[in-house]
């Protein structure tokens, strides 16, 4: 603990970030980093708790007092190596991670947590920029083959840690570039991808073969790679996106799209990349835009659409506006339930809650208008509260259901099997690995549904240890 009454002496500063008018004109990210001076200062208000409930707050169980502490101290390469132990990917969740580690800190119970998620980026950002993150290669290979589908954050922390134990790793994406939603899903505005680039490239220096344009189940037998390697890891995600508007009028009108056929598009836009074969242009240009769903998703399509030039951004949520202070008694140190605005938010789109879609309404087969209700706590419908929205483009951003069934899954003859509202193939945590006699595991989204990318990471670095110790009987791996 470098200052015991750090917390005491110091108020909770964080990261700024650049004036909405001028960041809404570029693709690039906007926020902006604290000095070093800051983040010594910042750091010194670690409390170095009897129990650091911000360990629990973490999935991947990042040792947050101490890389704080070093940070306080001025030992920088120290911090990284530390936070490296726990996370292959800090610069990824120093930038999208929503933080439940904040949530979870002692400092919470006062609304004035560690800036945990702040210093993790500027430790992550550091290491970089001194040259302190080079390959890792094995001493020695193993001479075990292990295929993994995918490349989202699951398969990449799964295949690192996979190559650093001497495997021979290959890993299979069906798009142009590895990184999955990292890449293709999450905007540049919030992360510019020449951040995953650079792990790619260290990666394939510690051995990582990347195989692109390569859809599994279509290009390749998946029966195939379980044929031609030691273990198969599935890390596809949970690709299946809900629609709740299947059989309301005029949801065939055009306009109406996922917010994965539309946030993707623009990614590629940015790194000049091709298009995929057949895919239909959206633009938010000079349109009113209805983005239905309140999440990551929908503040990702929200931001997209200022950038492309949209009159209106409206985004409707189905559940009740949140309280904006949660009560600390009942949800302390778990993630609460409270009104949150996002970046993309505050860049003048309009929220509306408690409300639900009943049906579109189009000219020329293309939507302009958006029929709905208001609904009550128990989102039932309030007779006489209907109305319409302007609406040239809707964008769907209410989650995914689970996998895509229709290829390695269906080839496989997985089980799909419930998991609350989710999907995810049969998998246990324990082992990670899938019933019945085959080389098959699975990990990520695919296995416990759609989840944050902190979780991804950790239940890929989870199932290289399963398959480590599979394999050759004994693992060094860190679960």
């Amino acid at each position: 603990m470098g200052k015991p009454t750090g917390f005491l002496e110091f108020e909770r500063a964080d990261r700024k970030y650049e004036p909405v008018e001028s960041r809404v004109k570029h693709w690039h990210e906007f926020v902006v980093p604290l000095a070093e001076t800051e983040l010594k200062t910042q750091a010194s208000r670690c409390m170095d708790c009897g129990i650091p409930f911000c360990h629990n707050g973490c999935p991947v169980n990042n040792q947050i007092p101490d890389w704080n502490d070093l940070v306080f101290r001025g030992n920088w390469k120290q911090a990284a190596l530390n936070l490296h132990s726990t996370n292959n990917f800090p610069e990824v969740t120093g930038r999208i991670c929503p933080a439940p580690c904040e949530a979870a800190c002692t400092l919470n119970i006062d609304d004035a947590p560690v800036t945990i998620k702040s210093i993790e980026g500027a430790i992550a950002d550091r290491a970089w920029q001194e040259g302190w993150v080079v390959p890792e290669p094995p001493e020695a290979k193993t001479g075990k083959k292990v295929a993994i589908i995918g490349s989202g954050p699951a398969g990449l922390a799964a295949a690192q840690q996979l190559a650093r134990a001497g495997h021979d790793v290959h890993v299979y994406e069906k798009n142009d570039r590895p990184g999955g939603l990292l890449v293709y899903g999450i905007p540049d505005f919030k992360m510019q991808k020449d951040i995953i680039e650079r792990r790619v490239k260290q990666m394939e220096a510690e051995g990582v073969t990347f195989h692109c344009n390569v859809q599994v189940g279509k290009d390749i037998s998946s029966i195939e790679l379980e044929s031609t390697h030691d273990a198969v890891l599935l890390a596809m995600g949970s690709e299946h996106p809900f629609d709740f508007f299947a059989k309301s009028s005029g949801r065939n009108l055009d306009g109406i799209h996922y917010a994965m056929d539309f946030l993707p598009q623009q990614n590629r836009r940015v790194a000049g990349e091709n298009q995929r074969p057949g895919t239909r242009e959206i633009s938010a240009r000079d349109k009113h835009v209805i983005v239905i769903g309140g999440g990551d998703t929908g503040s990702d399509c929200i931001g997209t659409s200022f950038r492309q030039g949209a009159k209106s951004v409206t985004q409707l949520e189905i559940m009740p506006r949140p309280p904006v202070k949660e009560n600390k008694a009942l949800s302390w140190p778990h993630w609460p339930m409270k009104l949150r605005v996002s970046t993309s938010q505050a860049e003048g789109a309009k929220t509306e809650f408690s409300i639900s879609t009943t049906g579109f309404e189009g000219e020329n087969g293309v939507v302009r208008k958006l029929h709905y209700t208001r609904v009550d706590d128990k989102m039932q419908p309030i007779p006489g509260s209907e109305g319409t929205f302007d609406a040239d483009l809707v964008l769907l951003a209410m989650g995914f259901s689970g996998p895509i069934e229709n290829d390695v899954v269906k080839e496989l003859g997985l089980k799909v099997v419930p998991r609350g509202r989710f999907k995810g193939l049969d998998a246990t945590e324990r082992d990670y690995k899938l019933p019945g006699d085959n080389k098959l595991y699975a990990a990520g989204d695919v296995r416990r549904g759609q989840s944050l990318v902190v979780w991804a990471i950790r239940e890929g670095r989870q199932a290289a240890h399963a398959i480590d110790k599979a394999l050759m009987g004994v693992t060094a791996l860190p679960r």
